[in-house]
């Protein structure tokens, strides 16, 4: 009998990953997708994977924009993938950042990247199995949180993010469903 299923789990980056990182995107109008990004979120979905986003917000703690600001995009978000069948099941954000001009978020924090707070909880929370996930970022700090929380992650470079994805899924043995403790 099957106790405790466990899915794999593909964590996205936001900022330079899912969308053009144009420096501290805070407003709906300021979000573009990366090329191909939607139809990655689709392609993972599909394959099975408990999709997630997990992304610093620093722009919380300098006072460039809200947690409301942040939560918006991300339902802009799921409205235009819910418009290919495609969606993320769940966002994560830190909005802390030591140096901020807020005082209630100037704090260090263990859900910031490097720091895996972020994806840890998620982990827990979905119960994803950490062997067989995977995060994508753009950025140094996103693989050192990947890494911190015992998944795999890869370095996006950029371009074409459901070609990228096509070529990475394969290669790291994912993609194997559900598995059982």
């Amino acid at each position: 009998m099957i106790r405790n299923v466990r899915r794999p789990g593909i964590f996205f980056d936001r900022d330079g990953v899912l969308n053009l990182d144009l420096g501290h995107v805070g407003s709906v109008e300021r979000f573009i997708w990366i090329p191909g990004a939607r139809q990655a979120v689709k392609l993972a979905n599909d394959s099975g994977y408990t999709t997630f986003v997990v992304t610093n917000q620093s722009g919380v703690a300098r006072g460039l924009f809200t947690e409301a600001d942040v939560r918006a995009i991300h339902e802009h978000m799921d409205l235009e993938l819910g418009e290919i069948g495609a969606r993320i099941d769940s966002y994560a954000y830190c909005p802390h950042y030591v140096e901020g001009v807020l005082a209630e978020y100037a704090i260090q924090c263990n859900c910031r990247k490097p720091r895996p707070g972020m994806i840890t909880e998620l982990i827990k929370r979905w119960s994803v199995d950490p062997t067989s996930s995977i995060l994508i970022g753009d950025k140094a700090t996103d693989l050192a949180a990947a890494r911190a929380a015992g998944i795999d992650a890869v370095l996006f470079p950029g371009g074409d993010l459901l070609d990228f994805l096509r070529t990475v899924l394969p290669t790291h043995g994912l993609a194997s469903g559900l598995t059982s403790e």
